[in-house]
């Protein structure tokens, strides 16, 4: 068992960046562990493991890796590392090795910010306002959805056809919180993904951003990953 304590790594989702964890972080510094945000580029799945595989790189000892949304399929890949102990998946896309996120989205019924999503007309994809009101940020203050709408990077269609290489959970202990609020991920999908991970599953009331809705909730999980493998 690792002597250290683990640092924990945060992986944002697509249409976000690392403040989407600013409600969550000051729960884990003051429980008294390291913490770092990574910044992906939202890119490519390539970029974004490359980006948290530097994350990693500058970390000594264990690491508690956790994912929200597209993030999931970032540390399921990232993962890998022999530094990370365990996975927390958020809300989050776990594909298995082999498998893309399109595929995988297409297993069921569309949720209804699916039908919000725009294209530039050159792959760029985006997410109307009115989705993340009623959608992304459904139980979040409307002026919060907003804010997040207009600071949301664009993300390239391609990333749907993006393939995992090595799943990292197949060999890790996985927490999983589900979302049973929301609607932009398949909920039966997420709890698909929990339980083909074998994962410790907590289900909350919670829409797509319970990060950011429900930090408290979203915190004891990830606490509970560093407790049991530290």
């Amino acid at each position: 068992m690792p002597t250290a304590s683990p640092t924990i790594v945060l992986v944002h989702g697509a249409w976000a960046d690392g403040s989407s964890w600013r409600r969550v972080i000051p729960i884990l510094l003051d429980a008294g562990h390291a913490v770092v945000a990574v910044q992906n580029p939202t890119q490519s799945l390539a970029g974004d493991v490359a980006a948290t595989r530097q994350v990693l790189d500058a970390i000594d000892g264990p690491v508690v890796l956790v994912g929200h949304s597209w993030g999931g399929a970032v540390i399921t890949e990232a993962g890998n590392d022999t530094k990370v102990k365990a996975l927390v998946y958020v809300a989050a896309f776990a594909p298995a090795a082999g498998e893309a996120l399109g595929p995988l989205v297409g297993k069921y019924a569309n949720p209804p910010a699916i039908e919000k999503i725009r294209d530039d007309g050159k792959g760029n994809l985006t997410l109307a306002a009115e989705g993340w009101v009623e959608d992304v940020a459904n139980d979040l203050p409307e002026a919060e959805a907003r804010v997040l709408a207009v600071l949301q990077p664009p993300l390239p269609a391609s990333t749907f056809g993006d393939v995992i290489g090595e799943a990292a959970w197949a060999d890790r202990p996985c927490w999983y919180i589900v979302s049973t609020q929301d609607r932009l991920v398949s909920v039966p999908l997420e709890r698909e993904f929990a339980a083909r991970m074998n994962a410790t599953t907590t289900e909350l009331a919670a829409g797509h951003l319970s990060l950011l809705s429900q930090p408290d909730a979203v915190a004891k999980v990830i606490l509970e990953a560093v407790a049991a493998i530290a």
